[in-house]
């Protein structure tokens, strides 16, 4: 059920279409050393989550890793997204 909510997320970047939105936001990993830096940061072209290692730890807690591109989606790409939303909105 965890998986499904993942995958199936869609913000109102996605909802909008623009242009620096990933096509999926969050993308889940079912590999077992998964993610890693290495290979998914660059996911969704660094805009996009991901998340694996998805696992029950108690009986009503859930575990997972997730993995995001610091730079392009922390800084730089988070300010263009905002943007992006803004003036989509009309706000700008």
């Amino acid at each position: 059920e965890v998986k499904r909510a993942f995958k199936n997320f869609k913000g109102e970047p996605q909802k909008l279409k623009l242009p620096s939105a990933p096509e999926n936001p969050i993308i889940v990993k079912d590999e077992i050393d998964r993610p890693q830096p290495r290979f998914d940061r660059d996911e969704g072209k660094g805009m996009s989550i991901v998340v694996g290692r998805i696992r029950e730890d108690n009986a009503l807690t859930i575990k997972y890793l997730c993995l995001g591109h610091n730079t392009i989606r922390g800084a730089a790409g988070a300010g263009l997204l905002s943007a992006e939303l803004a003036a989509k909105k009309g706000y700008v």
